[in-house]
């Protein structure tokens, strides 16, 4: 079975057109009152964390990490669902204070957070994740002016790098983080200081699909943890291994082995808790295998073209909604993301066509050679995987296009 089609299993097709959360793909344009739209189903939001539930050890908490996917109803769904957010921002961090989670379980990561920041996160007693000894100090002073005393865990930069990341971000030089072998000291200091401390978090890379990588990384992200734990200024209550559990977004991808993942899981946790962590809660913090197969990013055809023999379908959406399946958020060779003629599902595949947005750029492509039963102007192209790093990763303003519609079904 290909890839599409496993995804037209999760996103059935009735009379010949495609559908999301039970409704068609022409009735959630008139919902959405125009095209593009983001449809994100409700369904495979909560399918996908009890899928992960049953693979990963139950003494392992869940954290959604809000930058995947912010939308305030998305993380509405997810709040009753996971134990804990992650966010980036002081935005991200309003949307999850406003969920049944407990400020105390969410964490706020990320270089470079503003005083003004960090007055909201220790105000509201949310978890920072220091990302560097100047950032320590400035958290520090902040709860000396507001008389609170702030929630702490320190970020390390391993000196490893996972191998098969989309993104690295532990192991040389990183933005991220505080150098494993700069941990101790800071340690020391914190000891002396009016700040509660949590715990560590270490996020190594993202967007991994191999199953024996992640393993290896889990296995030695616990270890340095607890090597680190030894000189921590009270008992370790808090570990957050990062995540990058990765989503297969074209034909040559294979799907991680999430049960493989989880059982060997279990072990790293086991060792960890030996060497001295035996009170911490263990955390992975996933956002792209949480929402990136939920969502379906919805197009509709405004033109049809031949140059030189070459078919084009030209759409009223494009890379200013979606930057990731364009190919220019990070890839180095442009793969085309699964992609259907959604209004026309039943029909018979014509010519290959290059799918292109409305942008004044040739960079503007979210399909280049696809094989699609013929469409006209009016049909609607259903762009897959499209639930994570969708919308809010897309240059939205460029040309002053209108953004899209999201929805949640």
């Amino acid at each position: 079975m290909s890839h599409l089609d496993e995804l037209i299993e999760r996103f059935p097709v009735r009379d010949g057109c495609l559908t999301v959360g039970g409704h068609t793909l022409e009735v959630l344009a008139d919902r959405a009152g125009r095209t593009p739209f983001f449809a994100y189903d409700r369904a495979e939001l909560s399918s996908r964390v009890a899928r992960l539930r049953a693979a990963l050890p139950g003494e392992v908490q869940l954290s959604y990490a809000v930058k995947a996917n912010p939308m305030p109803a998305i993380v509405q769904h997810l709040a009753p669902l996971v134990d804990r957010f992650d966010v980036a921002s002081a935005a991200e961090m309003r949307v999850a204070l406003d969920t049944v989670v407990d400020a105390e379980h969410i964490s706020f990561a990320g270089p470079g957070k503003t005083d003004a920041e960090l007055r909201s996160a220790v105000a509201s007693g949310v978890t920072v994740e220091l990302e560097s000894i100047g950032e320590l100090h400035r958290v520090v002073r902040v709860g000396e002016e507001l008389g609170i005393q702030p929630h702490g865990a320190v970020r390390i930069n391993p000196s490893f790098s996972v191998k098969g990341s989309g993104m690295r971000m532990g192991g040389g030089p990183q933005q991220f983080g505080i150098d494993a072998e700069d941990v101790p000291d800071v340690l020391s200091q914190i000891a002396g200081m009016d700040i509660r401390f949590h715990g560590f978090h270490l996020f190594a890379g993202s967007q991994n699909l191999n199953a024996e990588s992640l393993i290896l990384a889990q296995r030695e992200t616990i270890r340095v943890i607890a090597d680190l734990a030894a000189h921590a200024p009270a008992p370790v209550r808090y570990v957050n291994i990062g995540g990058g559990f990765g989503i297969p977004y074209t034909e040559s991808d294979t799907a991680l082995d999430l049960e493989r993942v989880g059982g060997e899981l279990t072990e790293s946790i086991a060792e960890g808790r030996d060497r001295g962590l035996g009170d911490a809660a263990f955390v992975i913090e996933l956002g792209r295998y949480i929402v990136g197969e939920c969502g379906v990013y919805v197009t509709r055809v405004i033109d049809r073209k031949v140059s030189r023999g070459r078919h084009f379908l030209v759409v009223d959406g494009g890379l200013h909604h979606q930057l990731a399946a364009s190919g220019n958020f990070g890839q180095a060779i442009r793969r085309n993301y699964p992609i259907a003629l959604g209004s026309r599902m039943d029909h018979a595949v014509g010519d290959p066509v290059d799918i292109v947005g409305c942008s004044c750029t040739p960079l503007d492509v979210l399909g280049k050679g696809v094989s699609l039963p013929d469409a006209g102007v009016g049909d609607l192209i259903a762009v897959f995987q499209a639930g994570a790093y969708g919308l809010t990763a897309s240059p939205t303003g460029f040309l002053s296009h209108p953004d899209a519609v999201e929805m949640v079904v």
